[in-house]
């Protein structure tokens, strides 16, 4: 049952006709949506083009992801289509910017768990720059942010920085990002066909609650984007106030040049266009529902002296002879703990800056545990898009004995010498083993372990 509060909300924000067509569209169900990872050629589900994304597919319903070994191997993102909008504004918006002289680009993911928006934008920013940028990828709750991190070590990206804090922290980088993405916390009115719950707990104090915090955010985040830079601004909610609301406050109090005032993107009629922005809605596209608008900073940056947090950044390692034949980029290797982490040098002099004002969870990428002098290679390293390939023999296996060893199973390779083995599923690295020829050690991370049956 549609509370009567949100239909005059949504009829409000875009129109009494396109609401009707919401409305009936929330009763059907969900659907389900797949980018594949243009950098890793995996095998993508088959499905219907997303008009907005050349990666995207629509499925005709929703598999069962687990026992799909491209999934582990980063193969692909599960995503909602309408998501998928702010990657293509983002993309549209990379056409407008040069790589700085001397120095990467440097975007900000601020509210990036799961981390479908960040794997998106880490492909165009690689499409666009080669290794010339750094993506800060943030999300403040821990739990979540380990997801995050987690996601992305599947679609393999070094040149993504994973941290957990809160927008405020960000000030203490005055001017320093070239482009900020702020998919805000909202009233979850795109969730309405996924969770019954969302609908039940709607209500117009919640709105206005959701509206002040998402202020609250990019108020805070505000001071860490240069003069000129790009604000990226969406939400998974449809109501005026959340939106098109917000984007004309950040514009007037925070100094800014809406970007998408006519139709900048030229998204097609079945796209939304309000005052400022685009508004993906279910029965007019086939995802679940997303705004999307974008700003240009015109008020000054107070440059100030950046504020360290205190934290000790990883000491530099004892490097195996082995380890930078196992990459294919240049890499400053460090140590946190028993894991040796290699970073690209292109990014290095940004994690320097980063780490004395942010709370690091993962950059880079995690090559191996170190055990005296001997390297075990870690899953991430077969993940990683600088992987050298070749760097161990490799085992390509079946569907069968890749789902073994992401069960953690135990599997033997008798015709592949012993050592360190890359597993491989139609040619997509999964992990390692170490082979002993009568038997391997599985070296898959217990934490990923898929936990269903899978014979």
């Amino acid at each position: 049952m549609i509370n009567e509060s949100f239909r005059k909300y949504l009829e409000e924000a875009i129109g009494s006709d396109n609401a009707l067509v919401a409305f009936s569209a929330f009763e059907s169900p969900a659907s389900t949506a797949v980018r594949s990872n243009p950098f890793k050629k995996g095998i993508c589900p088959d499905g219907r083009p997303v008009a907005w994304n050349p990666y995207g597919r629509i499925l005709p319903e929703r598999p069962l992801f687990t026992l799909d070994p491209h999934f582990h191997a980063g193969g692909y993102y599960v995503q909602d289509s309408s998501s998928m909008f702010v990657g293509y504004a983002f993309r549209r918006l990379l056409e407008g910017i040069s790589r700085p002289e001397g120095r990467p680009v440097r975007v900000l993911d601020l509210c990036a768990a799961p981390g479908g928006k960040t794997t998106d934008m880490a492909a165009s920013l690689r499409d666009a720059f080669g290794d010339g940028f750094v993506l800060v990828a943030n999300e403040v709750m821990k739990a979540r942010a380990g997801i995050l991190a987690d996601n992305v070590a599947l679609w393999g990206d070094p040149n993504v920085v994973v941290t957990s804090d809160d927008p405020k922290a960000f000030a203490a980088l005055p001017g320093y990002f070239d482009i900020i993405v702020a998919d805000v916390p909202c009233s979850g009115e795109g969730m309405f066909r996924k969770d019954a719950e969302a609908q039940k707990q709607w209500s117009v104090d919640n709105v206005a609650l959701c509206e002040a915090r998402q202020r609250r955010i990019v108020a805070d985040v505000w001071p860490a984007l240069k003069q000129e830079g790009v604000f990226i601004y969406s939400t998974c909610t449809f109501n005026r106030y959340e939106n098109d609301g917000n984007v004309g406050w950040i514009a007037e109090e925070l100094g800014a040049e809406p970007l998408f005032g006519d139709d900048a993107l030229n998204a097609g009629d079945k796209v939304i266009k309000t005052r400022y922005g685009y508004s993906l809605v279910p029965g007019h596209v086939e995802g679940e529902g997303q705004y999307c608008s974008a700003l240009r900073k015109t008020s000054d940056v107070e440059i100030r002296d950046m504020k360290s947090r205190g934290g000790r950044p990883a000491k530099a390692a004892a490097v195996p002879e082995s380890a930078p034949g196992l990459l294919k980029v240049d890499s400053v290797f460090r140590q946190r703990g028993e894991t040796l982490i290699a970073v690209p040098k292109s990014i290095m002099s940004e994690l320097a800056a980063l780490e004395q004002a942010l709370h690091i969870i993962a950059a880079g990428c995690a090559v191996g545990m170190l055990k005296g002098k001997t390297l075990v290679p870690d899953a991430d390293l077969a993940l990683s898009l600088v992987f050298e390939r070749g760097a161990f023999p490799e085992a390509d296996v079946d569907r069968e004995t890749a789902l073994a060893y992401l069960h953690r199973d135990a599997i033997t390779l008798p015709d592949l010498p012993k050592g360190y083995v890359t597993i491989v599923y139609e040619g997509l690295p999964l992990g390692f083993v170490k082979n002993l020829g009568n038997r391997c050690n599985n070296l898959y991370p217990q934490s990923r372990r898929i936990r269903m049956n899978v014979k």
